[in-house]
């Protein structure tokens, strides 16, 4: 490789000095706009973090619902301004705790709920009326968002004050993730009746997380990420509008999320052009006429791959930089990984600290003061117009191929993110990425960690538990909501209602993704 070249991610070449002749025809009072106006190069409000700072969404889940409640509370004492929570593998793919294929996966990367008692142990204590919750959940996010909103039920929170966001961006899971059930078009099916269910029963809810994070995560470049991300809200867009959504119904709803990775120059332009992208594509391509349908909303989490084992304290830094690109780029929310997540779930040191990050960056840094500090910059501005133009590229080869769906269906997301994936891989194997602590400066020995502790007995507690709760319901009423949803499930009827009464009479999550297994088949990737 020519040491003289800088080629970043994205694969621009980025020149030794950038003058005003780089911009081209670059015209500021068209590509950039105010802050709060179209195209939103600049940020989505007017003030930005001037008017309010980011919210502080430290992600947390693990082992039992109790558990995970203790660290949701431990965190908003912390100073915490919204929960996010994950759940554990059986959760997401639609399998209770007790069942057979969930044996040692129950709590380990996130937290088990197989039904409302485990929802109810979760929020305990928790100010549902006052805190905003994300749920990082796809295949079943329509059964956990109606859990949430019978638990509010039940406190006297109506669906109408209930603020937060359920992730339920399936398409990326066939793309980078894997953790589907149904296959591509039934499960657009529970992503469309969400928009619609939310729309009338809680309208302030973000009824998807349209993420690009995953995919950076899988290897994808920062181009990729934003294209593959946009080009999937497309799918989304077009599905609703098919099932006889009104545009700006449903729209101003959609939010993202997005990955801040190391460069960060880059990561800045990258958020910066996505908004604007995004803008235009609702507008032009749509005819958006409510300005809340054009922003782009997103929230960001500092890059998970890019977190060492060796000498772990220096994701800290990495972390640091990552998070201040997110908020010079104009995130809503953030998460800061913990320092020591190459290891395993993060301590509760590791978790502070990461929350003191942000809480520094917004305080003592003076990041907050001005709207979009980097606008303007002949570098940033000409990194966002070549990032914006070669995601225009992909999205436009995406439309050719008729869609984000036909494209996975042939493979050709998947094969561009394994292509970028082992592209980088073999860059920091010759050493031409450097990866500190890895292939530069590396050290023979490391020092002791310490690793967060997964707890066996938690595991079988839930099992109990579950097999506890089925013991106790009235079976008659479970097995007639549950038939009343296989009936909902043959026809157009929006899924979420039937759904809703089945898990109030007791159904489990695990029952309820079994009747639509049924209707809709199992995905198998080809």
């Amino acid at each position: 490789m020519d040491r003289d070249r800088r080629v970043i991610d994205s694969g621009v070449e980025v020149r030794p000095v950038y003058r005003a002749e780089d911009l081209g025809s670059f015209d500021p009072a068209v590509s950039l706009g105010e802050p709060g106006e179209y195209p939103y190069t600049r940020g989505v409000q007017p003030t930005m973090y001037r008017g309010r700072l980011w919210t502080m969404r430290q992600y947390a889940g693990f082992g039992t619902a109790e558990a995970t409640n203790e660290r949701f509370r431990f965190l908003l004492d912390a100073g915490q301004t919204g929960l996010s929570c994950a759940f554990d593998l059986p959760t997401q793919m639609g399998l209770d705790g007790d069942h057979p294929r969930a044996e040692g996966e129950v709590g380990k990367v996130g937290v088990a709920i197989s039904s409302i008692e485990d929802m109810r142990l979760l929020l305990r204590d928790l100010p549902l009326d006052e805190v905003t919750t994300s749920m990082t959940i796809n295949a079943t996010a329509a059964t956990l968002l109606l859990l949430y909103q019978l638990v509010a039920d039940e406190r006297g929170v109506a669906g109408a004050s209930l603020r937060g966001t359920v992730q339920n961006d399936i398409l990326k899971e066939y793309v980078a993730r894997g953790t589907y059930i149904y296959p591509p078009r039934p499960s657009m099916r529970l992503v469309v009746d969400t928009f619609a269910y939310c729309a009338r029963e809680m309208p302030k809810w973000n009824t998807i997380s349209i993420s690009g994070y995953h995919i950076r995560e899988a290897g994808s470049t920062a181009v990729q990420e934003v294209a593959f991300t946009l080009a999937n809200a497309v799918a989304y867009v077009e599905a609703a509008l098919a099932a006889g959504l009104a545009l700006d119904d449903f729209a101003p709803r959609l939010s993202f999320f997005f990955n801040a990775h190391n460069n960060l120059f880059e990561e800045v332009a990258k958020f910066r052009a996505a908004r604007r992208l995004w803008a235009s594509i609702m507008a032009e391509r749509f005819g958006a006429r409510d300005p809340k349908s054009m922003m782009l909303r997103f929230h960001t989490q500092t890059g998970g791959s890019t977190l060492t084992a060796q000498q772990p304290e220096n994701n800290t830094v990495r972390v640091t930089v990552q998070a201040l690109a997110a908020a010079l780029g104009g995130t809503q929310s953030l998460h800061t990984n913990g320092f020591d997540e190459a290891l395993g779930l993060p301590t509760e040191r590791a978790a502070k600290l990461a929350l003191r990050t942000q809480q520094i960056l917004a305080l003592e840094s003076g990041i907050a003061d001005t709207v979009d500090p980097l606008a303007g910059s002949y570098f940033v501005e000409s990194l966002t117009n070549d990032i914006e133009a070669r995601a225009r590229e992909y999205v436009a080869a995406i439309d050719d191929m008729g869609g984000s769906v036909a494209a996975i269906e042939a493979h050709y997301l998947q094969d561009e993110i394994e292509a970028a994936a082992y592209a980088f891989a073999r860059s920091v194997e010759r050493g031409d990425t450097a990866v500190v602590g890895v292939n530069r400066f590396a050290e023979s020995t490391a020092a002791p960690a310490d690793v967060f502790p997964v707890d066996e007995s938690q595991q079988h507690s839930q099992v109990d538990r579950v097999r506890a709760f089925k013991a106790s319901r009235d079976l008659s009423a479970v097995s007639h909501a549950l038939a009343d949803l296989a009936t909902a499930a043959r026809g157009s009827t929006n899924l979420l209602y039937p759904m809703k009464v089945a898990l109030a009479q007791r159904a489990t999550l695990g029952e309820v993704a079994d009747v639509l297994r049924e209707e809709f088949g199992v995905y198998r990737a080809g």
